[in-house]
């Protein structure tokens, strides 16, 4: 399969997963061109530290059940926020006002700044 065909094909699976799943204002960032390491990247919320922790063990086995062979998980003991790192798209599970606080959206979709000459 062609590696962006792949990389919609498991982005497409996350989105199914986190609608099933119940998950909060799921926004997708298209990063292709614009990073090296990854195609999408996905954040959303879940309500409370179980739902978060739910959602992102959920999204977890869909990806082993794909076939996606070394899917790096992170933050799963407190479920404040998870990152689910699986080569072509990148998911961010967030508690409410973790995802507040790090807006990760306004950090990846902001165009840059004009540098200013000193």
């Amino acid at each position: 399969m062609e590696a962006q065909a792949a990389a919609d094909t498991t982005l497409n699976m996350i989105l199914s997963r986190l609608d099933d799943m119940k998950a909060e204002e799921t926004v997708t960032i298209d990063l292709r061109g614009k990073s090296a390491f990854s195609d999408y990247m996905v954040v959303t919320t879940g309500r409370v530290n179980r739902h978060v922790g739910a959602i992102a063990e959920n999204v977890t086995k869909g990806l082993k059940e794909t076939g996606i062979k070394g899917v790096h998980v992170e933050g799963l003991p407190n479920c404040d926020w998870v990152l689910i790192d699986s080569g072509d798209v990148i998911v961010h599970v967030f508690r409410p006002e973790v995802r507040e606080f790090y807006n990760l959206e306004r950090l990846w979709t902001q165009e840059p700044a004009a540098a200013t000459a000193i």
